[in-house]
């Protein structure tokens, strides 16, 4: 089945949004490891979880975007969506710090 450029870049953003999701969840496993101590054995499941969940998503995604068609595309763009969740996230990181340095510092200024 042959898509139209207005097809597939519709395509490429859901892949992009399905990037930010796989990147999210697991940084929300990350997070909930530093929250609460687990086991070797218990992060490998975790794990294993998390990436055969994560498969089914993509999967899932794929079927109803593509028709079930891996498009070079729709990898790249699930690639993306990572990518520009990670600097988003870095973004996020350092200008939450920079507002904790003004607020720390207004608070010694009075």
């Amino acid at each position: 089945m042959i898509l139209g450029i207005g097809k597939e870049a519709i395509i490429f953003l859901y892949a992009g949004l399905t990037g930010m999701v796989t990147f999210s969840c697991y940084q929300f496993l990350k997070l909930l490891r530093r929250l609460v101590r687990h086991h070797i054995v218990v992060v490998n499941i975790e794990d294993f979880l998390y990436w055969l969940c994560m498969s089914a998503y993509v999967f899932r995604q794929m079927y109803h975007t593509t028709y079930g068609s891996v498009r070079w595309f729709f990898v790249l763009g699930i690639v993306c969506g990572n990518f520009l969740a990670y600097f988003g996230k870095r973004i996020l990181k350092k200008l939450c710090l920079k507002w904790q340095k003004d607020l720390e510092k207004q608070g010694k200024n009075r």
